[in-house]
């Protein structure tokens, strides 16, 4: 039943998991990566909440005989700079709630 006691624990911190998870969003909202394509003639930036907020192409890329390839290089590079952001939150998820006792299973909400 040391689960269930480890449950209600986290029922009774609410406030201050709450207050936690408020200041990581603020952190995952200013964190910023980058993912690139082509050498780094694509380049996408996103934060830490995986919103894409910024794009730079290289004039070269530019090609409207093969569009093609630049829709699949702005899709890897978005690809990247996500899978940098999930990461990010990974960490920082670790970080603020770290330190909570979740019931057996249940750790890898933050891991």
């Amino acid at each position: 039943m040391a689960g269930l006691g480890d449950l209600m624990a986290l029922v009774r911190d609410l406030g201050a998991i709450e207050k936690k998870l408020e200041a990581m969003q603020g952190e995952l909202g200013a964190r910023m990566v980058e993912g690139a394509a082509g050498g780094g003639m694509v380049v996408a930036t996103v934060n830490g909440r995986l919103e894409l907020v910024g794009l730079k192409l290289d004039p070269e890329v530019v090609n409207a005989d093969d569009i093609d390839l630049l829709q699949d290089m702005i899709k890897a590079a978005v690809s990247q700079a996500n899978a940098k952001a999930r990461e990010v939150e990974r960490e920082l998820m670790a970080k603020h709630l770290g330190d909570l006792k979740f019931p057996p299973g249940m750790e890898s909400l933050i891991r």
